[in-house]
């Protein structure tokens, strides 16, 4: 894309679990209503095609608007590594890459999450303009995609997943 930056997020995290049950919970529909942008009580569809070229999409309803998450498979070597591409569409045009990488550790699995995160520039923009937005759309991205591993991380680990009051 023209006139555009890119930042990378990279996160990991423990799971006291097998790497196939993190990796179902990244394909299982079932699974995915549950932690994966939404919440069960708000999740409109959960669909997947869990194949390269298949295509997945999550939509949430919150505060009387519809959010809606969508992608398409790029590599599935369960349960190691699973990279997808990342849009939605109510907010831009662009496309993150996502990379999910699953090894297992002695406490269960270490699950690296990388995300290349695509920054449309406006016009006018400086250098000082298009590092503050790469930081910004980093520092959110890393905000709520801890949320999710967070709720990921009690429904693999407890089977429920409990939102703070």
């Amino acid at each position: 894309m023209e006139n555009a930056s890119t930042t990378t997020l990279v996160m990991k995290r423990i799971f006291q679990v097998s790497p196939e049950r993190v990796f179902d919970a990244w394909l299982n529909p079932e699974m995915m209503r549950k932690w994966l942008f939404t919440m069960e009580a708000t999740n409109k569809i959960a669909r997947n095609e869990p194949h390269v070229g298949g295509t997945w999409e999550i939509v949430d309803h919150r505060g009387g608007k519809d959010y809606r998450a969508i992608g398409e498979y790029r590599e599935i070597d369960p349960p190691r590594r699973l990279v997808f591409t990342f849009r939605m569409p109510q907010f831009s045009d662009t496309e993150d890459i996502v990379t999910v990488e699953l090894k297992p550790v002695e406490e269960g699995c270490e699950m690296t999450f990388t995300q290349v995160i695509v920054v449309p520039h406006e016009e006018g923009w400086t250098a000082e303009d298009v590092e503050r937005a790469l930081n910004e759309y980093n520092s959110s991205s890393e905000h709520g995609w801890s949320l999710m591993f967070g709720g990921l991380k009690q429904l693999l680990e407890t089977g429920t997943i409990e939102f703070p009051s």
